[in-house]
C-alpha cells in the first residue's frame, strides 16, 4: 500500500471507528460486534505505526496513555462548578418549586430532569472541536488537571463529532424558539471556539465486580463502591490505570456561547456532538411528571447498570435559570432530589440476644431511630460473636448502620472516636436468655447454641417456620397469632396446628367466629403440601429450599428420605458431609422421631414428580445475582423441567453458572474452578438451542 492509499485508508477508518463509538456509547447501539470494531481499531494502529506522519492527536489511537505524571496541575474552572441543594421528599421539592416561581411570577417555570449519577464531577474544555483540558470540580473554582486519563475514556470523544445537516436542520426544528439559530447552527456545523462539556465519571456495577475479582487474586484491597472507584480511577498518576479501568461518563451540562437557551436542548445538542447523556432525563411540565418520574425511578433503581442518588431538577429555560441567581455555593434554579439514605449513623443502647429454631443465639442491637431506606431502623443483627469482636463494638458506640432495599440492616463499621469513656464490652451469655440452660459454641462453628432442646424459643421459631412462606406457606398463621396459640398451651409442636377448631381460638386477641373458622379451613388446606415445602419446613439444620428441592427429586417418597442413611445421602449432587451428617442426626433424633410420627397423621406430603428428563440431562445449574427477564425460582424451574439439577454451591460438578446483575462469591468460585459462566442473555439462547 503507498501512503498514499494508506492516507485515504486512516481516514476512512477514523471516520468510521468514531461513528461506532457514537453509536455505542451515546445511542447505546452498535451495528458491528465488539471484535468487528477492535479489528478495525488494530488496523489504523497498524497503518499509523507504518505512517507515524499520519498520526494526529485526534486519532482514536490517541486514547492509550502517556507517561506516569509526577503531580497534577492545578486548573481554573472559567465558570465555577456549584454544588445542589439537597431536598428529600415532595413536600420539599414543592416548597423550592413555589419559592421560584414568586422570585419570577411571570415566567413559564417548566423543568427539566436528569438521573444524579454517583461518580464524579468532571470539566472538560473543547476549542475548535478538540480536547484541550479535562479537569475535576477541586473546590469549585480550582480543580486538577486530568487530561491524561480522561483522554483513556472511549465514551468522551477527543475531538467532537460534527453532526450532518439533515441532524443539524431536525434539531433547529424541533427546538426553535430556544435557541439563536445562527449561533446555534455554526457551532453545531464548525464547533469554533470553546466548547465546555460538563458531566460524571462513573464505573459501572458490573465493571466494579470484575475489577474487585481482578484485586482479589493479587491480594489487593478491594474498592468499596463504583464512585470511590471512579474518583480512585481518574486520580492515578499512571494513566495505564486508570485506562485499565474501564471508565464510562455522562454529560450534564454543555457551556459556551452556543446560542442554546434551554436545558433540554442542551443536551440534544451534546448527543449530536458525540457525548453521551442520561436517555431516563427528560422535560417535566409540572411538579407532579418531576414525582411521577422520581418514583419511576425509585423501582428500576437496583436494576440500572450504575449507581444513582436521585434525580436532579432544573428550570428549563437557561434565561430564567441564569436570573435566578446563586445562593452561597448552590443555584436557585436547581435542586437534588435525594432518594432516602441507606446509610446513616447512630448509637447502640443495648444488645439483645434472640434463640432460633435451630437453638442459635443471635445478638440483635437495640439503636437510637434513624431513617435508612425509607424506613425508621432501631434494630440490626450482629450475627454472632465473632462479629462483634470483629467490628470492636461496644455498647454506647457511635455506628454506621447500612440498608439497601429490603436487605436486613446491617452494621459495618464503629466510630471509636466518638466514644465518651462510658460504653460497655459485651459478652455473649453462658445461659440461654429464654429457659435458662447452658449455651455451647460448638467446634467449627461461629453460632452459640441453646442446650436444650425443649427451649420455648426454639419451639416458637419452629412453628413459625413451618408456616412460614418458606414452609408451607399458611397464610394468616403470623408469628403474634403462633406467639399466643403456644402461650395459651394450645400449640406444642408442628402437629398441634392441625388439631385446632374453630372454638380453641375463641377468647385469643383479634379473633371472632369468621376469623377462627377462617385459619382453622386455612390450615386443614395444607395438609397434603408438596414435598419440597414440607422438607423445608420441617427446619432441619443445614437444609434450605434448595437442598429441600434436591432431596425431595431424588427420594420422592417422604418415608424413603427418613429411612435413608449417609451413604445414600452423599450420592446426591450438592449434598455434602456438613448436610449428610445433619439429615442423619436429624432422623435419628428419638424426640424428632416421635414428633414426625405425630405430624404424618395429620399432613401427608405429596409424592415429588419424576425428574423431568430432557436437553439438560445430566447438567448441574447454579443461578446468582439478580435476573431481569425472569426471577431466579423461575429459571430454576426451567433448567429442572428440562431435566438439570440445580444446586445452592459451586463444585467442581457444577456444569454451569448464570450470572445476573450484582452477583455473589459465587461468580468468583466458578472462575476458580473453571466452570463455565453464562451472562443471562447467554443462558435464554442455550434454552433456545
Amino acid at each position: 500500500m503507498t501512503k498514499s492509499d494508506a492516507e485515504k485508508r486512516i481516514k476512512k477508518l477514523r471516520e468510521e471507528i468514531d461513528r461506532y463509538r457514537y453509536q455505542y456509547h451515546v445511542l447505546d447501539r452498535l451495528e458491528i460486534s465488539e471484535a468487528a470494531l477492535d479489528a478495525l481499531k488494530h488496523e489504523l494502529y497498524t497503518l499509523e505505526q507504518q505512517y507515524p506522519d499520519l498520526i494526529t492527536p485526534d486519532s482514536p489511537t490517541q486514547r492509550v496513555a502517556g507517561k506516569v505524571m509526577k503531580g497534577f496541575r492545578k486548573v481554573e474552572h472559567q465558570e465555577r462548578m456549584l454544588s445542589i441543594e439537597d431536598v428529600f421528599s415532595f413536600e420539599e421539592a414543592q416548597e423550592w418549586f413555589e419559592r421560584i416561581q414568586k422570585l419570577r411570577p411571570h415566567d413559564a417555570l417548566e423543568l427539566y430532569a436528569d438521573l444524579k449519577m454517583d461518580g464524579l464531577a468532571l470539566s472538560i474544555v473543547y476549542e475548535d472541536g478538540e480536547m484541550r483540558v479535562a479537569a475535576t470540580r477541586g473546590n469549585g473554582r480550582i480543580g486538577e488537571d486530568v487530561t491524561q486519563n480522561i483522554r483513556t475514556i472511549e465514551a468522551i470523544p477527543i475531538a467532537l463529532r460534527r453532526p450532518t445537516e439533515s441532524e443539524i436542520s431536525a434539531f433547529l426544528k424541533k427546538y426553535h424558539g430556544q435557541l439563536d439559530v445562527e449561533k446555534c447552527k455554526r457551532t453545531l456545523l464548525d464547533h469554533r471556539g470553546r466548547i465546555e462539556i460538563r458531566g460524571e465519571i462513573y464505573m459501572t456495577k458490573k465493571q466494579l465486580d470484575r475489577l474487585n475479582a481482578v484485586l482479589r487474586k493479587k491480594g489487593e484491597p478491594e474498592l468499596a463502591n463504583p464512585r470511590n472507584a471512579a474518583a480512585g480511577s481518574i486520580r492515578q498518576l499512571d494513566p495505564n490505570i486508570a485506562a485499565q479501568r474501564g471508565l464510562s461518563f455522562m454529560c450534564y451540562g454543555l457551556l459556551g456561547d452556543l446560542g442554546i437557551h434551554s436545558t433540554e436542548a442542551r443536551y440534544a445538542a451534546a448527543v449530536l456532538l458525540g457525548v453521551p447523556v442520561n436517555a431516563h432525563g427528560h422535560l417535566c411540565r409540572t411538579m407532579n411528571d418531576v414525582k411521577v418520574l422520581f418514583e419511576e425511578i425509585g423501582k428500576k433503581r437496583d436494576k440500572l447498570p450504575y449507581w444513582i442518588d436521585g434525580i436532579v431538577v432544573s428550570v428549563n429555560d437557561r434565561r430564567s435559570f441564569d436570573a435566578l441567581g446563586i445562593v452561597g455555593k448552590t443555584p436557585r434554579g436547581m435542586i437534588a432530589w435525594k432518594f432516602p439514605a441507606e446509610q446513616g449513623t447512630t448509637i447502640v443502647r443495648s444488645i439483645d440476644v434472640s434463640v432460633g429454631r435451630t437453638g442459635a443465639l443471635t445478638p440483635v442491637a437495640t439503636m437510637d431511630p434513624v431513617h435508612l431506606a425509607g424506613t425508621v431502623v432501631t434494630h440490626a443483627t450482629l450475627h454472632n460473636q465473632d462479629e462483634i469482636d470483629r467490628l470492636g463494638l461496644k455498647i454506647g458506640d457511635t455506628v454506621i448502620v447500612e440498608k439497601a432495599g429490603d436487605v436486613i440492616p446491617k452494621i459495618i463499621k464503629v466510630l471509636p472516636k466518638l466514644r465518651t469513656g462510658k460504653e460497655k464490652v459485651f459478652h455473649m451469655p453462658v445461659k440461654c436468655p429464654i429457659c435458662g440452660s447452658p449455651v455451647e459454641r460448638r467446634e467449627g462453628e461461629v453460632a452459640t447454641f441453646c442446650t436444650n432442646k425443649n427451649c420455648y424459643a426454639q419451639e416458637l421459631a419452629t412453628i413459625r417456620h413451618f408456616a412460614s412462606k418458606a414452609g408451607l406457606d399458611i397464610k394468616g398463621l403470623g408469628e403474634k397469632i403462633i406467639e399466643q396459640l403456644v402461650q395459651q398451651g394450645l400449640v406444642r409442636e408442628i402437629a398441634d396446628l392441625f388439631t385446632l377448631k374453630a372454638e380453641d381460638l375463641a377468647g385469643l386477641e383479634r379473633f371472632a367466629d369468621v376469623s377462627s373458622n377462617k385459619l382453622v379451613d386455612e390450615i386443614q388446606a395444607h395438609t397434603h403440601p408438596p414435598l419440597a415445602r414440607f422438607i423445608n419446613g420441617l427446619g432441619i439444620r443445614h437444609v434450605g429450599e434448595e437442598t429441600a428441592a434436591d432431596l425431595a427429586s431424588h427420594f420422592r417418597m417422604f418415608e424413603a428420605l427418613r429411612n435413608a442413611d449417609r451413604d445414600a445421602y452423599a450420592k446426591i449432587e450438592g449434598i455434602g458431609e456438613v448436610v449428610g451428617d445433619s439429615l442423619v442426626a436429624y432422623f435419628s433424633d428419638k424426640r424428632e422421631h416421635e414428633r414426625l410420627d405425630h405430624l404424618l397423621k395429620y399432613v401427608h406430603p405429596s409424592s415429588a414428580a419424576k425428574r423431568a428428563s430432557g436437553d439438560l440431562d445430566g447438567t448441574s445449574w447454579v443461578f446468582t445475582g439478580t435476573l431481569d427477564s425472569m426471577s431466579r425460582e423461575e429459571a430454576k424451574e426451567l433448567v429442572r423441567s428440562k431435566g438439570a439439577d440445580v444446586s445452592e454451591s459451586v463444585s467442581k460438578k457444577t456444569s454451569f453458572v448464570v450470572v445476573g446483575e450484582n452477583p455473589g462469591s459465587k461468580a468468583d468460585k466458578a472462575k476458580k474452578l473453571g466452570v463455565t459462566i453464562l451472562s443471562e442473555g447467554e443462558f435464554l439462547q442455550k434454552l433456545k438451542h
